[in-house]
């Protein structure tokens, strides 16, 4: 079962030159006896935070002397929902570009990837990337980024310009702004004795827009190939020990909020880039990403903030065209 004691060191108050303790991650045989096989096989990365998990979908065809610009492509996901969440997006990209290297990762503490205990800031979150793509080989990739894994990609950007080839951003996090909050509200988010228990009520919440709701028919879905989101956030939240401190964490620290100097420096960077909004969304705007000097601006009509899986086809689309004009 999770252990919701488990409450993260703040930014400042880890102790320099202590290597870090970490929590372990759930077993692969574990995953997949609920969720099957959606995803290839687990591979792992040993870094000095602890061990994360990632996936690779091969290329499908031989490059030949037209080999199209797409070789590397790095898929960076959310809070709560690990890899999988994106599995249906990175399907349909692979399909549509053969020749591309498809890898997917779990970020700490979701997943197969462990929790380090420390402070969980952008840092450590651009240290795995850039750790992966060393291990794989990528001097850089295409990053597609969603929801917090998009504020982690632009912010990755700023940081490592000379890794990101282009990068897609989709419901991207990191605009929502703390000072918006209510006074209570910025009190779980500084967090302290006495106070983690309902910070950790209120984050959960707030996440999931109301009480984690499981559909009945998850497992029949589940059986016919689908990835239900609901049912994977449940399953880390009871079997991996460091998952919830490690979403408590990401949305005080890791980037969910008020990364606008970030996203700016990313913009200013040359780096070519597309956004994927769902129009129902209120995590992002346009206008937020125009503010930042983001303007190649997509939105995906009557979807909100699940358009990463609720509107697959449009949003491998529209990724298709961008890539394709590279």
């Amino acid at each position: 079962m999770s252990d919701k004691s488990i409450v993260l060191p703040r930014p400042g108050k880890a102790s320099p030159g202590v290597v870090p303790h970490t929590v372990q991650a759930p077993s692969e045989d574990a995953f997949v006896a609920t969720f099957g096989s959606l995803l290839p096989q687990a591979s792992y990365l040993q870094t000095p935070n602890g061990k994360a998990a990632y996936y690779e979908l091969l290329p499908s065809s031989t490059p030949t002397d037209h080999e199209g610009p797409i070789s590397r492509v790095l898929f960076v996901h959310g809070v709560q929902t690990p890899a999988i969440g994106l599995q249906p997006l990175a399907n349909a990209l692979s399909s549509r570009f053969p020749l591309a290297h498809c890898v997917l990762v779990d970020l700490w503490g979701h997943g197969l990837t462990e929790t380090p205990v420390v402070p969980h800031e952008p840092a450590i979150f651009h240290g795995l990337l850039v750790a992966l793509m060393e291990q794989l080989g990528w001097g850089n990739a295409h990053l597609v980024g969603y929801s917090f894994g998009g504020s982690t990609t632009a912010t990755f950007a700023a940081a490592f310009p000379e890794r990101v080839a282009s990068m897609v951003l989709v419901a991207p996090a990191g605009l929502l702004r703390a000072a918006n909050f209510t006074e209570l509200e910025r009190t779980y988010l500084r967090g302290g004795e006495g106070l983690e228990d309902q910070a950790r009520a209120w984050i959960l919440e707030f996440l999931e827009g109301g009480q984690l709701v499981i559909p009945s028919d998850w497992r029949e879905r589940v059986d016919r190939g689908e990835v239900v989101a609901e049912a994977v956030r449940d399953w880390q939240m009871k079997e991996h020990e460091g998952h919830a401190a490690s979403v408590v964490g990401i949305f005080r620290d890791g980037g969910v909020m008020d990364k606008h100097a970030g996203f700016a420096e990313a913009a200013q960077k040359g780096i070519k880039s597309l956004c994927i909004l769902g129009e129902l969304d209120n995590l992002c705007t346009v206008q937020d990403l125009h503010d930042v000097g983001l303007h190649n601006v997509a939105v995906v009509p009557q979807v909100g903030h699940g358009v990463v899986r609720q509107r697959v086809p449009e949003v491998a689309g529209l990724i298709e065209d961008f890539w394709n004009q590279l």
